[in-house]
């Protein structure tokens, strides 16, 4: 049975499920290798999740670390938290309690109104109504214009104090925040490189993309399948 295939940790690592595209796992990879950590790795086909996965964290999205212990840890920013709390960051800043606050802030921004409205910019196809009683078509732009009221916040907030939301050195926010601007922009690369307006946050965003920490934590693997040899991430 599958879930005696996953039994334990063979490499007596925690064990990440991840999907490489999304953001929320990427944000979780992102804080393991800035930490310095390393776990056991199974890439995912979101469209045939592992039994095992789902009996940890029954509601089936990425990132799901699971600890030696049995601990599952199931919502990104938790997976963040656990990475740096085991081996916080040598080039990351520690951030004050008033900083502390504006991250919460700022994240809890990312993950409500900037993601709703992203997800129905990039897929409002997804968002289409038609029903005996009423019919709604998403329009991507009016979405588009709601997200960039948020990037014109950060962008003004990087031209102050930048190259980093809190100065010379990244942090907690940073990593946290970037990989859905990043996706924000795969939305429409031409009209995101071409827009101006946004000239600190797209060097911002230029310094993650072109990053060694963004390139260790997107290393393609294979999907995992249950018997699969055990791999490490990063690798």
């Amino acid at each position: 049975m599958e879930q005696q295939a996953d039994h334990g940790h063979q490499l007596g690592l925690p064990v990440l499920y991840t999907f490489r595209r999304c953001p929320y796992a990427m944000r979780a990879r992102l804080a393991i290798v800035a930490a310095g950590l390393k776990v056991e790795v199974r890439e995912l086909v979101l469209r045939a999740k592992p039994a095992h996965m789902l009996e940890i964290s029954p509601k089936g999205t990425v990132p799901v670390l699971w600890l030696q212990d049995g601990t599952v840890i199931d919502e990104s920013l938790d997976v963040m938290r656990w990475a740096v709390g085991q081996n916080f960051p040598a080039d990351w800043l520690v951030l004050s309690a008033e900083q502390q606050q504006k991250c919460d802030e700022w994240i809890a921004l990312l993950d409500g109104e900037f993601k709703r409205n992203l997800d129905r910019y990039k897929y409002p196809h997804r968002y289409h109504v038609k029903t005996a009683t009423d019919t709604y078509t998403c329009d991507p732009l009016e979405h588009r214009i709601a997200c960039e009221k948020i990037l014109t916040l950060w962008n003004e907030v990087l031209s102050q104090q930048g190259p980093w939301l809190f100065g010379a050195k990244p942090s907690f926010a940073d990593f946290a925040i970037l990989p859905f601007v990043r996706q924000f922009r795969i939305a429409d690369e031409a009209w995101f490189d071409a827009v101006t307006g946004y000239e600190e946050l797209k060097l911002w965003l230029n310094s993650f993309l072109t990053s060694p920490l963004l390139e260790k934590a997107m290393v393609k693997y294979t999907p995992w399948q249950p018997g699969d040899t055990p791999l490490t991430f990063p690798g």
